[in-house]
């Protein structure tokens, strides 16, 4: 007897109420047309409540529960949001807030305990997978303290639930909500949170991807219960033989007969049945290709399936064919296409008790498949820095990270030899280049249709042309030099009309000597001696060297020695107060906002009731210490210049260490300079914040506002930033750079001598005047007005030695006595 096949999802699209045949008139007699008029609830908006006919408990038991594509698209896209945790906060970027709360009470019901009978993760998954299976939406009962705090949530069967319009114009006058045991429950609308997918015409129903796939469902259900009950029922075999069955008896026919038993087991044998007398017959009933049309139409209807719920194959588990690449990409479009969407749409109904700013969503900041453009971006980005395309500043934004933005970071890094490109004149300076001067005034510009300017490097202490070395020793001594002999060169017979600079200079000396081979410019200043009498010759740079002795005070013989320049200190200092600019305009800004957040404002005089029934106000004050968060400040002030002060230290070190030693070693005793440095702005950034904690709660005795309160936040910001970080960036410069040079001194040996320098002006303070150019050996502390120093800046000594102290030492080798101005 045939079987009742399984009822086709098509009748769940049109409910069995609305379908109606209609025969409306479109002109003449015999022009009439057939249509399908929906009968469907019609509320006071005029809509057609479409959701009315949809039965829920039909649709799971025939469409979830018996189509595997439609049950693994649904636990594909609902198992994320059971996994995920939900978070709070405000700021930052589409993957992680700036700022985020950890108490409010939507936060336990939605990652912990959702009601006494359920857990959060149960409650999520089934909620999302309502929302992919209802028309009508669903529907979540929330359960408040007397204090008005949400204390559970109860997901509603959406099948049991009605919205009511309001008849006066209202869009909702409330929920009906039928129980297990027949009671009808009114539920307010401010109790209940209608959670659907809008329909686009009809603000009473939802949508679902069963209604664009049901016949596609219908019809993967019913071919799979065809070929299934075909195989039930199925007595054919692969072929029939025919013989005459007049000499055989009725048992042996029945034998015979017996062979063509239905079943799975018996299919595929070959059957010998009578066929009359003297007659032999055979008739092949293998698989006709009708038969063979189930694997594709199964094949079709998976495909239209997955599409409807935006569910690629690779994701439900068959990942064949695909290249690691494209799953990759099929796993993302997913996320991206139909996971976030999904997720916004479930954060976004319980944007409750959030003030303005603060927002709900999942945290996807674990999830790999979301990854995958920023992979790429990444390496696209790595690429472009090794041509030297983009700076380390514009790739750190790429990758989601801070910019350093210090002049080496700022500079192109051509390659393949790596050379900066410095984005400004001061940049240039920091690096150590500067413009070729032949592109100051001469075809090289590229105002005038020239190359670029090139680039050449400088030495750390060359910040000067020979020409203007040579026209600063004309105002020094009289003694011989490189100066002296370049302007007894310009007096000499035949040299006339010779224009500033040293190279014109060399030039004309050279047309006079001509006997002279070319050769360099120390030939060439040799030679211009020798033509004038001039002392015995030397190498241009030398002379130079010795032109500018003399116009230093208190210069001492350098006899291979080393010694930090202002621009050390400067860069590093530089460096320093960019960070240092950065962090205090990022404490301002969170500083302000914790203190409107709810977490703060609670049980204090600024709480705002909600209702009669919020008890979260009270008399207190707001916790200056709490909002101000000095602790985690002074964390992230050392870990911001760390970064920043190590590197300094090493090249420091490694710099001195090859000028005493030849070998380019970075003792422990820099890194810890450093260490020591990030430690010290730690703290002094801790100090600054305890005094705007102290700030806040005096303006809280005196009655101040919110408004007062974030007023008070911005004027201390205003009158301390500027200059706080300008003493505490050039602190850390001279302690790490200082301390780096001497630890890598000690670290050279005991033959190591070091003076102490001052910059030679009036900032200098009277008791380091008095140190200035005494010499001790390495190692060996400084006594001043009975401390001891170890260093210039040195972070263990009273902070009235050290502020704003400029001082360096200057290293030499030579025996192991101490020298006294």
């Amino acid at each position: 007897m045939p079987r009742q096949f399984l009822p086709g999802l098509r009748r769940l699209l049109v409910p069995q109420t609305a379908a109606l045949l209609e025969e409306k008139s479109a002109g003449p007699v015999g022009n009439s047309y057939v249509s399908m008029t929906y009968a469907g609830t019609t509320t006071v908006w005029g809509t057609e409540n479409r959701a009315a006919g949809w039965d829920l408990d039909r649709v799971i038991q025939e469409g979830y529960e018996r189509s595997i594509w439609t049950f693994k698209s649904v636990e594909a896209i609902s198992k994320h949001p059971s996994a995920l945790t939900v978070e709070i906060g405000r700021g930052g970027d589409e993957r992680q807030f700036a700022e985020t709360l950890d108490d409010h009470p939507l936060l336990h019901v939605l990652n912990v305990q959702a009601n006494p009978l359920e857990r959060a993760t149960v409650f999520k998954k089934r909620l999302s997978a309502q929302l992919l299976l209802s028309k009508k939406g669903a529907f979540v009962e929330i359960t408040r303290s007397r204090g008005g705090t949400i204390t559970r949530l109860d997901l509603l069967p959406a099948n049991r639930v009605e919205p009511i319009p309001d008849p006066h114009g209202d869009y909702l006058s409330h929920f009906e909500f039928t129980t297990y045991d027949g009671r009808l429950r009114e539920l307010d609308p401010s109790r209940v949170i209608w959670l659907r997918d809008p329909h686009p015409t009809d603000p009473f129903c939802g949508v679902t991807p069963l209604e664009a796939a049901g016949l596609s469902i219908d019809l993967d259900v019913k071919a799979r219960t065809y070929n299934i009950a075909f195989i039930d029922n199925d007595a054919r075999p692969s072929g029939i033989v025919g013989i005459d069955v007049d000499g055989l008896d009725q048992r042996e026919i029945d034998r015979i007969q017996q062979r063509l038993a239905p079943g799975a087991q018996n299919a595929g044998e070959t059957v010998v049945v009578g066929s009359g007398p003297g007659g032999l017959n055979y008739v092949d009933t293998s698989t006709r290709p009708r038969d063979m049309n189930y694997e594709t139409l199964s094949k079709t209807a998976k495909d239209e399936i997955l599409s409807a719920f935006g569910v690629p194959e690779s994701i439900v588990g068959n990942a064949s064919e695909r290249t690691y690449a494209n799953a990759d990409r099929e796993e993302w479009n997913f996320w991206q296409h139909t996971e976030l969407p999904h997720l916004s749409l479930l954060a976004s109904a319980f944007d409750l008790d959030l003030d303005d700013g603060w927002s709900l969503r999942f945290n996807t900041s674990t999830v790999e498949a979301l990854e995958f453009p920023r992979r790429q971006r990444r390496e696209e980005a790595r690429q472009e820095w090794n041509a030297g395309l983009i700076t380390v500043d514009e790739y750190r934004e790429i990758a989601g990270r801070r910019p350093f933005n210090v002049p080496h970071t700022r500079a192109l890094w051509i390659s393949p030899q790596k050379a900066p490109v410095p984005a400004n004149e001061v940049d240039a300076a920091a690096l150590g280049v500067a413009q070729d001067p032949m592109a100051a005034g001469g075809p090289g510009l590229p105002g005038a249709g020239g190359p670029p300017p090139a680039i050449a490097p400088m030495g750390p202490e060359s910040s000067a042309s020979a020409a203007d070395a040579v026209a600063e020793a004309r105002t020094g001594s009289s003694q011989a030099s490189a100066a002296s002999d370049v302007a007894a060169a310009r007096d000499s017979p035949g040299v006339s009309g010779v224009g500033d600079s040293a190279a014109a200079v060399v030039d004309q000396a050279r047309d006079n000597m001509p006997l002279t081979l070319p050769g360099d410019a120390a030939d060439d200043v040799s030679a211009a001696r020798t033509e004038v009498g001039s002392p015995t010759p030397g190498e241009a740079a030398r002379d130079v060297d010795a032109a500018r002795s003399h116009i230093e005070s208190k210069e001492l013989p350098h006899d291979d020695g080393f010694e930090v320049t202002d621009s050390d200190f400067d860069t590093v200092a530089a460096a320093v107060t960019a960070a240092l600019t950065a962090l205090l305009a990022r404490q301002e800004g969170v500083i302000t906002a914790r203190l409107h957040a709810p977490k703060m404002r609670k049980y204090t005089r600024y709480w705002q009731p909600d209702g009669e029934t919020d008890l979260r106000s009270g008399d207190d004050v707001i916790d200056g210490t709490r909002v101000v968060g000095a602790g985690r400040w002074e964390e992230e002030a050392t870990s911001t210049l760390g970064p920043i002060l190590q590197p300094a230290a090493m090249s420091t070190a490694a710099a001195l260490s090859t000028t005493m030693t030849g070998e380019a070693t970075v003792s422990p005793g820099a890194a810890a300079a450093a260490f020591t440095a990030t430690t010290m702005a730690g703290g002094a950034v801790a100090a600054l914040l305890a005094d705007l904690a102290t700030a806040l709660d005096t303006a809280q005795a005196e009655d101040a506002t919110l408004s007062d309160l974030a007023a008070v936040v911005a004027a201390f910001f205003r009158s301390r930033a500027t200059r706080f970080t300008a003493r505490l960036a050039e602190s850390c410069a001279v302690a790490t750079v200082n301390g780096a040079a001497d630890a890598a001194a000690e670290s050279a040996g005991p033959t190591v001598l070091r003076t102490w320098v001052t910059r030679g002006d009036t900032r200098v303070r009277p008791a380091h005047q008095e140190l200035s150019g005494t010499t001790l050996p390495a190692g060996t502390p400084y006594t001043v007005d009975g401390s001891a120093l170890r260093y210039p800046g040195d972070p263990f000594a009273p902070t009235d030695l050290t502020i704003n102290c400029r001082c360096r030492l200057r290293y030499r080798t030579g025996p192991g006595t101490e020298e006294t101005p």
